[in-house]
């Protein structure tokens, strides 16, 4: 049962590779809050995590690599053969997980909820949701995705794909089941119209963000702005990201785009996205002829905004070489150039590690002193 009223709370859940993840960030992009419960499970492991040394502890210092982290390959090798060592794992990870969902849904503004879970329907948080909401592949788009994104062979895709529970008894207790076969522009079309019928109304986005710094203001881009954003990111960064209209489509499943105009011209572009409580810029580009200190300004600080609407814990920033020498910019902002080494948190230094584009600069700005996952 949902413990928060006037909340909407949508448990999110599907298959491998059927696309969960892309549908979650859809939903952020229409003004949902969304939770990773997968990713938070991961993170409360990680080295300084509350179920770090529990883990440990239970199962051995043979599970770690020479870092000293939890290696996550023979953790799910042990479990994977052995059901009690299962239960042992989700009976440390399940408690600090289910307290940072309910840390997160309470201090979130948002009207809609959703909560991503691959076992969702097999654990309590399925009690907390008002819909299930399950995303459906067909089996050959698995095996291509798993083949082409983890780089398996077939058998090993087909054997990830066949141990789990059949995804026809999952539709069973679907609220709203989302077919995923491919394309972006269809996913995006049923996942709008499931948006529409969410009762009560949730919010919209707003497309034009006020802003204080003389004429420019920030445009947030939207689906049907493929072209245009294709075309600004391959103009401003002269032609180091020359990308397609369809190639921003499918950016749409992992990040969102904020266009800045000066007065009626578009001179400026962020690309960000939010994953594990990190909000990660990695694209970023202004044209040369305006001033970068205010630009930089307007844009970050709606970056910024936007992340800390999410919960966000810290920003990361990877400019390339041009804005990187923007030192006043920069420190008027806040940020500090770092390195993902000397980030501190395990899940920043992932995060920095995973998300940094060659030729970049590491600024970081810590947004949240109060940490999710915190020891019960």
């Amino acid at each position: 049962m949902n413990k928060h009223p006037g909340r909407f709370v949508i448990g999110l859940t599907g298959n491998i590779a059927t696309g969960k993840s892309v549908v979650r960030r859809m939903l952020e992009h229409l003004g949902a809050y969304t939770i990773d419960a997968d990713a938070l499970a991961h993170r409360a492991i990680s080295k300084g995590a509350p179920g770090y040394q529990p883990v440990v502890d239970c199962f051995g210092k043979w599970i770690l690599d020479g870092e000293g982290e939890i290696d996550r390959k023979k953790l799910g090798n042990l479990v994977f053969h052995d059901p009690e060592a299962l239960v042992q794992l989700e009976n440390i990870i399940h408690p600090h997980v289910t307290q940072a969902i309910e840390i997160l849904t309470t201090r979130a503004t948002q009207s809609v909820i959703v909560i991503e879970a691959i076992k969702l329907l097999e654990s309590p948080l399925r009690d907390r949701c008002d819909s299930l909401w399950v995303v459906h592949a067909p089996e050959q788009v698995q095996l291509e995705r798993l083949m082409r994104k983890r780089h398996l062979s077939r058998e090993q895709a087909l054997n990830r794909i066949r141990i789990q529970r059949p995804q026809e008894e999952k539709l069973k207790v679907a609220s709203v089941s989302i077919l995923n076969t491919g394309s972006y522009d269809d996913l995006w079309n049923q996942i709008s119209a499931e948006w529409k019928k969410i009762s009560p109304a949730a919010e919209t986005q707003p497309e034009i963000i006020p802003s204080v710094a003389g004429d420019f203001y920030v445009q947030r881009g939207r689906p049907r702005d493929t072209e245009v954003i294709a075309g600004l990111l391959t103009r401003l960064s002269k032609g180091r990201r020359s990308v397609s209209s369809e190639e921003v489509m499918a950016d749409f499943g992992e990040k969102a785009y904020l266009l800045l105009r000066l007065r009626d011209e578009r001179v400026g572009l962020a690309g960000w996205q939010v994953e594990n409580l990190v909000a990660r810029t990695t694209d970023l580009y202004l044209d040369d002829r305006i001033d970068k200190t205010s630009a930089l300004g307007t844009l970050i600080d709606e970056v910024e905004r936007a992340s800390t609407n999410l919960q966000c814990e810290a920003s990361l920033v990877f400019p390339g070489s041009d804005l990187a020498g923007e030192a006043q910019a920069w420190k008027n902002l806040g940020y500090e150039r770092r390195t993902p080494e000397t980030l501190g948190i395990q899940a920043w230094q992932d995060a920095a590690v995973e998300s940094m584009p060659a030729g970049t600069t590491l600024f970081f700005k810590l947004l949240r002193q109060d940490r999710v996952l915190r020891p019960i």
